[in-house]
């Protein structure tokens, strides 16, 4: 059965769409309150982990955190070994890669490792100090947690307030 004449993936499609402008707005308004007026990395972590299937959603979730917390480490060591120095962002992403692809292997998200540590070593070189760059390294990661959290739980409310269920004709489409 197709509501308002939509697909079951048109009505999924909208609920994510929904799912996004809501998390948007509480990631923002919250942060804001904190005094964040540039709540751009946990707006980007949200949409990452958001997805109109909870299970899925949930899944991204574990293994953008895991990742987050390999690049935060391989970040935080390469700022306290090397200091605020360009050199050390190119060989921190490489570790940070080589760490979560070998180590870690939690493959989905796995280009999150480096990325987050290119968001430590990025704030350690620009303001060329180490300790505020890894307080603005934490305070960035503490953000992308945040707005994975956001994502997750409002693709999981959104989910059992909206049910959505392909049609049978949908489901014997799909098998």
């Amino acid at each position: 059965m197709k509501h308002f004449g939509l697909s079951h993936a048109h009505l999924v499609g909208l609920r994510f769409a929904i799912n996004v402008a809501l998390a948007t707005a509480i990631v923002w308004k919250v942060l804001q309150a904190f005094g964040d007026t540039n709540p751009i990395w946990a707006i980007a972590a949200m949409v990452a982990a958001a997805d109109p299937e909870p299970d899925e959603a949930r899944r991204m979730f574990k293994s953008r955190l895991v990742n987050v917390g390999v690049g935060s480490v391989v970040g935080f060591v390469f700022v306290i070994v090397g200091g605020p120095r360009i050199w050390t962002l190119p060989a921190a992403l490489a570790a940070a890669v080589l760490v979560s692809s070998y180590v870690v292997r939690v493959k989905t998200m796995w280009r999150q490792a480096p990325i987050t540590a290119a968001v430590v070593i990025a704030s350690a070189v620009v303001s060329d100090s180490s300790a505020i760059g890894i307080l603005q390294g934490l305070q960035k990661i503490v953000e992308v947690i945040f707005g994975c959290v956001v994502g997750v739980t409002v693709s999981r409310v959104m989910s059992r307030v909206w049910l959505i269920r392909p049609s049978t004709t949908e489901r014997t489409a799909a098998a």
